[in-house]
């Protein structure tokens, strides 16, 4: 089964969201260390757009593509 591939409004969001809680508030979810969004995955993500987009980040960073989808936000 292949990955979903989020289109370019979820990249942006993602590249513009801020943390809305907890350790990691007001920074970028882009931004968010892998270890973190590993723990939200074993806990369970938030329902809802937060939710959606700390899995895309999580998905982004174990893949390693990380510094490409930043590169969008120069591009």
């Amino acid at each position: 089964m292949e990955a979903a591939v989020p289109d370019s409004t979820q990249l942006l969001k993602l590249l513009a969201t801020p943390m809305p809680f907890g350790k990691y508030a007001g920074r970028m979810i882009i931004d968010l260390p892998e270890a973190y969004l590993l723990w939200f995955q074993r806990k369970g993500f938030p329902k809802g757009e937060i939710g959606d987009l700390l899995a895309l980040s999580l998905e982004i960073s174990v893949t390693g593509s990380r510094n490409l989808v930043k590169s969008l936000k120069n591009g």
